[in-house]
């Protein structure tokens, strides 16, 4: 039975020694797709911005144009403003404005016009939004609409209210528009000053460094299983043999 034992031990060693070895190289991968993934965003980001012409009508065609910057004429249908509860920045909680931008008669993409902190004595107070007539033109960013919260009952469906959600598909029947279906997060024209909205929208983070910690870590296990292996049951064996 004892003269088993040593064979039990190497290939316990081995198969551990392996295994995290092989964790350790399977994050390095993740950490090199994700680099790739960054890569193709940060292209993506620095295209010249796309022409209204050709902002996408369908979900296939948008796949290929999230986080692109537009440079958009309209006009605002400010009957239509909606504000988002519950969206945070920074840490804090409050509303992000959203608003349907006109690009023809009937043909609209939503608008996140930007974010304010909730006012911390009344949930339901929101703050006046500029609303200029005639026709805009804004700088911003392609996004996808924004995520979908958990919520319990009803939300209200009257335009310009508070709301906890805006489904694109509700939404378009609701105000008889043609909705593109992405929405644009709004920046600050270059040279313009700040208004009241706040437009720091965070990137997509693809967290590469995690995973290179991580392979640190699974390569540092594996270096200490192989080297208690060659201590206990080499070294030291060895060393009681000599004395």
């Amino acid at each position: 039975m004892m003269r088993g034992r040593p064979w039990i031990m190497l290939l316990v060693a081995v198969f551990a020694t392996v295994t995290t070895a092989g964790l350790g190289w399977w994050q390095l991968e993740r950490a090199k797709l994700k680099q790739a993934l960054q890569g193709a965003l940060d292209h993506r980001i620095a295209l010249a911005p796309l022409p209204q012409i050709a902002l996408a009508r369908t979900s296939a065609e948008a796949v290929d144009q999230v986080h692109r910057r537009v440079v958009l004429r309209g006009q605002w249908l400010h009957r239509h403003t909606v504000y988002l509860e519950n969206r945070p920045m920074h840490g804090r909680p409050g509303f992000i404005v959203v608003t349907p931008l006109e690009l023809h008669a009937g043909d609209a993409v939503l608008v996140q016009r930007g974010w304010f902190a909730r006012d911390p004595y009344d949930r339901t107070r929101v703050q006046p939004v500029e609303n200029p007539g005639g026709e805009v033109v804004i700088h911003g960013r392609l996004a996808w609409p924004p995520s979908p919260l958990m919520e319990l009952g009803t939300s209200p469906t009257q335009p310009g209210v508070i709301r906890h959600n805006l489904d694109l598909a509700s939404f378009s029947r609701e105000t008889g528009l043609f909705l593109r279906p992405l929405t644009v997060l709004e920046l600050d024209a270059p040279g313009a000053a700040a208004g009241s909205l706040q437009r720091q929208w965070a990137l997509p983070s693809h967290n590469i460094a995690i995973h290179h910690g991580y392979a640190v870590q699974w390569f540092s296990m594996s270096a200490l299983i192989a080297g208690l292996y060659v201590w206990f049951q080499i070294v030291q064996p060895r060393r009681r043999s000599a004395d």
